[in-house]
């Protein structure tokens, strides 16, 4: 087995032939690669290209049990990504002879308990989100993870999306003996003060073609119901489990009872349901049974979802990038996967920006019940580019001397006056040809 070339602990081995591993992915192999460099790691990766066992792997087969110390701290933007985490942290910990303490903290807990039993012993391992860590540590300071040899922030741009940054900041500080690994499917330009500040010998390590596993295809509403495309859309695949989402928790709800009401196997995440309730959903998709899931970009970061054959863009999500984190759903652990958009005149700009982030789509449309190769967007492309032209020439034209009050307006007015007048010539042009 690949795994084997690695010199981890024999019972971590074991723990990962259980969980059906024969290979690391990409993003682990250079993690593990790159760890012994003296050097904090910013690794960017998709969601679902194995993160998780990025960095536990390592935090294991360092752990010294027999410490009474806080080895690791993870820290996690969502209950249900850190609850992820603990889950597969508890996995490798069953494998091994020796007692290993790993400690969810998050909130909704009982605080004073969890105050009254790091009295007695050290967690190894800490897991949690940013502010209860904050608070049992800094604020309480009973949680000691300033003995952290390792400090992981996972879905960095989601952690500081959430407002998070002064608990981060805070907790950091402390954390003077650790070695950084942050991990995120996106690096936002307000991450990069953060980032220069606290991984000043950083590593970057940047998976690009994660992108090829993923075929985006994005199809055009042309002025129908976008509840009537994706009828349409549906009835041409059979997804193994499709997530569908849509920008406001209003609109999935009443998308949700819409596809309820044609008998759709379907099931609803959003905001709007409770941690309870999303726990309880959560293991029923593991149980296989659902085909759909309407969600919000609530399971576009921080929930793991297996299976996850395709996924449909009912609504482009109002920040681009989280188109990327959207995609990151399907595609998991180098399986292949389809992304539909569906895109109406308005997007056009927000597409293009996709563009040129490396997104390579396919324009289809619906035909016949069939997706077809549409060329709609392209001829809509040709067709703008004699008014570029128009506006060049214009520009090239107009000359209005010394610059003084007013000189912008002016300049703008001449342009689009002399703009109009070569439109209508060139019409005029044709006409006679």
């Amino acid at each position: 087995m690949m795994i084997n070339n690695y010199n981890f602990k024999d019972y971590i081995i074991k723990s990962l032939e259980e969980e059906g591993f024969k290979d690391f992915s990409k993003v682990q192999k250079n993690v593990f690669d790159n760890l012994d460099k003296n050097k904090n790691l910013l690794v960017k990766s998709k969601t679902g290209s194995g993160k998780t066992h990025a960095f536990l792997v390592p935090i294991f087969n360092d752990l010294e049990p027999e410490k009474n110390e806080v080895f690791a701290t993870i820290i996690a933007p969502t209950y249900e990504l850190a609850r992820q985490t603990y889950n597969f942290a508890k996995k490798i910990a069953s494998f091994s002879k020796d007692e290993i303490r790993i400690k969810l903290y998050t909130g909704g807990s009982d605080k004073q308990r969890e105050l009254d039993k790091l009295d007695n012993k050290m967690p190894h391992i800490v897991i949690g989100t940013p502010g209860k860590i904050k608070d049992l540590a800094i604020d309480n300071n009973k949680l000691k993870i300033y003995t952290s040899k390792y400090f992981i922030l996972d879905e960095v741009d989601m952690i500081f999306d959430g407002g998070y940054e002064e608990d981060i900041n805070e907790i950091t500080n402390v954390l003077i003996n650790a070695k950084f690994l942050f991990f995120s499917a996106t690096i936002s330009k307000h991450l990069e003060p953060y980032i220069k500040k606290y991984m000043t010998n950083a590593l970057i390590l940047e998976m690009k073609d994660e992108n090829l596993l993923i075929e985006h295809i994005w199809i055009p509403i042309k002025h129908k119901e976008r509840f009537t495309v994706l009828k349409e859309l549906l009835n041409t695949f059979s997804p193994y489990l499709c997530i569908i989402f849509i920008n406001k928790k209003e609109d999935a709800l009443s998308l949700y009872q819409n596809m309820k009401e044609l008998d759709y196997n379907v099931c609803l995440i959003s905001g709007d349901v409770s941690p309870r309730e999303r726990k309880k959903t959560l293991k029923e998709i593991g149980d296989l049974r659902y085909q759909y899931i309407v969600a919000t970009d609530l399971a576009a970061r921080g929930i793991d979802i297996v299976g996850v054959s395709h996924i449909i863009n009912y609504e482009l999500p109002l920040n681009y990038e989280f188109y990327i984190h959207r995609s990151g759903r399907t595609a998991r652990m180098e399986k292949s996967g389809i992304v539909y958009s569906l895109y109406d005149e308005l997007d056009e700009a927000y597409l293009n920006n996709l563009e040129k982030k490396g997104i390579k789509p396919k324009y289809f449309e619906i035909k016949n019940k069939e997706l077809v190769p549409y060329k709609g967007r392209n001829k809509r492309d040709e067709r703008k580019k004699p008014e570029t032209d128009y506006h060049k020439q214009a520009l090239s034209h107009i000359k209005l001397g010394k610059k003084k009050p007013g000189y912008k307006k002016k300049r703008e007015q001449a342009v689009k006056e002399l703009e109009e007048k070569l439109k209508k010539k060139d019409m005029k042009g044709r006409k006679r040809k």
